[in-house]
């Protein structure tokens, strides 16, 4: 591991990181906060997953986190949305697809599948990593994200629910294999074959029986994306009935941009806290 930069912020420390990810096939940057209660021993860890075009850097300068992770002690994880690299398949010209819009998948469709495998770099590899590196205490563990990356936050939770005490999401993708901007991102990585794609798809998760105890989900009224990529209301239909808990906020006029997020991150950040705590 690569240390890129650290910087002194709220008593902790805010780093930027690179090494060589053999999920990837690539290097892959990622950013951590870690508070001062670290100096004392392990603190619990929350997943940030940033949305399409994003690097770890959006979160990291616009999301405005780290007073209050400082605050509640926790160790903060803002990963890439995406492997990087004049090696790695792209198409520059395509913002939902290729570098910054791996949408947490891993690929199984030629070329991308020697690359495009985030799903396997957050779930195994990234972890692995921040264990032997930070003082995480991995045994707790929340994770968010935003739009794509609250997609990939809901999926990842509903298949791996014993290692998660939490979820949230600002404006996720819940239904990707329908949504405008990632169905045809998903046939180019993962095949012409729905049955695919279902893994990464929450409200695909939840029909196919998997659960997670909760969700909070943010949306903002104003959001341009919200009835052609967003639609909340499918996540409200697939869980009615299956016990998981769903606090789902409509925020007026909020739009889709980071002036969002971080009006809502401390929200977001207490809440896990509660639930890192119990």
């Amino acid at each position: 591991m690569k240390t890129i930069s650290t910087s002194k912020s709220h008593g902790g420390v805010q780093g930027v990181y690179s090494h060589a990810s053999q999920s990837c096939d690539c290097d892959m940057t990622f950013a951590v906060f870690v508070p001062p209660q670290a100096a004392k021993g392990p603190c619990p860890v929350v997943w940030y997953l940033s949305g399409l075009t994003c690097t770890h850097a959006n979160v990291m300068e616009k999301g405005e986190y780290r007073r209050m992770a400082a605050e509640l002690g926790l160790i903060v994880i803002c990963p890439d949305t995406s492997p990087r690299g004049e090696d790695v398949p792209d198409e520059k010209d395509n913002w939902q697809f290729g570098s910054g819009a791996g949408f947490y998948v891993d690929a199984t469709e030629k070329p991308f599948s020697r690359n495009y495998r985030m799903y396997s770099y957050l779930t195994e590899e990234l972890p692995a990593l921040i264990a032997e590196k930070f003082p995480a205490d991995m045994t707790r563990q929340s994770i968010f994200g935003h739009s794509m990356g609250g997609h990939g936050a809901m999926t990842i939770a509903l298949r791996n629910p014993d290692r998660f005490r939490s979820c949230s999401a600002f404006a996720p993708i819940v239904n990707p294999m329908t949504a405008d901007w990632s169905k045809t991102a998903f046939e180019r990585y993962l095949g012409a074959d729905q049955a695919a794609w279902r893994p990464y798809d929450a409200c695909a998760l939840v029909e196919d029986g998997a659960r997670f105890p909760e969700f909070l989900v943010d949306q903002g009224t104003a959001d341009g994306f919200l009835d052609s990529g967003l639609r909340p209301w499918l996540l409200e239909t697939a869980i009615e009935g299956t016990g998981i808990a769903l606090t789902s906020r409509m925020q007026e006029g909020y739009d889709h941009s980071y002036f969002f997020i971080s009006t809502f991150m401390e929200d977001h950040l207490k809440w896990h806290a509660e639930r890192l705590a119990a």
